[in-house]
């Protein structure tokens, strides 16, 4: 279905509805690797949405295989010198595959002994020439400048590629659960009327639910110019808990991970004691059937779109064509 460009939020809201069919066929396709070897660590290597994206997979990707995952800034190659990544596979994950720093990084982690893997959304591009394996995220073209089923897609097709290297690892079984899921959330209008009261926003969340809180107020950010910060629930209630001191909403992102559930009780505790406005959003509360941590924080984010779409269209503002935003954005 074509949509119309000049009615705003149009291609957000086409997009958005398409993530958890683009995460059905994500996670469910077959990834062929060449030997891993004795691969020590990971270093995913991203920015913005795909950073947030990148961290989700970090929790799931060390839980399944005992190993060592954390972001490795583009900049160590775009401007610096670069590291020794012998033994090591390096994960970058771009939408558009184009932003010449990635590309750089990609280049320079091979060249520093890195097995390059890269989660891409479009065909051919430059961080795919550089990579030796990719995992299309096979989302198709995605016009709205916010990203939202190409997030969805790359951390489907970051668990397709998890499944590929640890076959005990069942990708399939969340694309399964999620076709039949809610596609959307109960109190839909109550976040939304908490955003548009809010003038700060405490985005919270523990393992895989940490990217996603990343991603929730980076799109607050840049949906509904609304200030927003992610935290995980065990650093939340360190320095930033003064912050509540002033009007915050606090939004608390749920897997539904049972040895998450008491560090996320304390946090909403916590925050409701000193007066915030606390929501929080529970994976159990939508589906019976338990999802992998990944795929719950992916679930999560296909519910949460909409409504910050529609916060974003009440306030005035168009979410497709942010202000000051464009689609590819080249960094250094």
């Amino acid at each position: 279905m074509t949509m119309k460009a000049d009615v705003p939020g149009a291609w957000m809201a086409q997009e958005s509805a398409q993530a958890l069919s683009v995460f059905a066929r994500a996670a469910t396709q077959e990834v062929t690797l060449p030997d891993m070897g004795d691969v020590r660590a990971f270093y995913t290597i991203a920015r913005g949405s795909s950073d947030a994206a990148a961290n989700i997979l970090s929790y799931e990707f060390m839980r399944v295989l005992g190993v060592p995952v954390t972001s490795l800034p583009p900049s160590v190659f775009s401007i610096g010198a670069g590291v020794q990544l012998e033994d090591t596979a390096a994960l970058v994950v771009s939408q558009s595959g184009a932003s010449e720093d990635l590309v750089r990084s990609a280049k320079g982690a091979r060249a520093r002994g890195a097995k390059v893997l890269a989660l891409t959304n479009q065909p051919d591009s430059p961080v795919e020439q550089v990579s030796e394996v990719t995992v299309p995220i096979g989302a198709g073209p995605e016009n709205a400048v916010p990203a939202t089923k190409t997030v969805v897609g790359s951390i489907a097709a970051g668990i397709a590629l998890l499944a590929g290297i640890e076959p005990k690892y069942d990708a399939a079984s969340a694309a399964t659960k999620l076709q039949t899921a809610p596609t959307a959330l109960p109190n839909a209008n109550s976040i939304r009327a908490a955003f548009l009261r809010a003038r700060n926003v405490y985005v919270i969340g523990r393992d895989t639910g940490f990217g996603a809180a990343h991603e929730v107020a980076l799109k607050l950010k840049e949906c509904c110019a609304l200030h927003a910060e992610a935290y995980s629930a065990s650093e939340v209630l360190h320095g930033p808990l003064q912050l509540a001191t002033n009007p915050l909403m606090v939004l608390i992102l749920d897997t539904g991970q049972a040895d998450i559930q008491d560090s996320l009780d304390q946090a909403e505790a916590r925050f409701g004691a000193v007066g915030c406005d606390v929501h929080r959003l529970r994976v159990s509360e939508l589906i019976d059937a338990p999802l992998t941590p990944a795929a719950a924080a992916a679930y999560l984010l296909a519910l949460i779109y909409p409504v910050i779409l529609e916060t974003a269209l009440a306030l005035g503002l168009n979410p497709d064509a942010p202000e000051t935003l464009s689609k590819v954005t080249q960094t250094t």
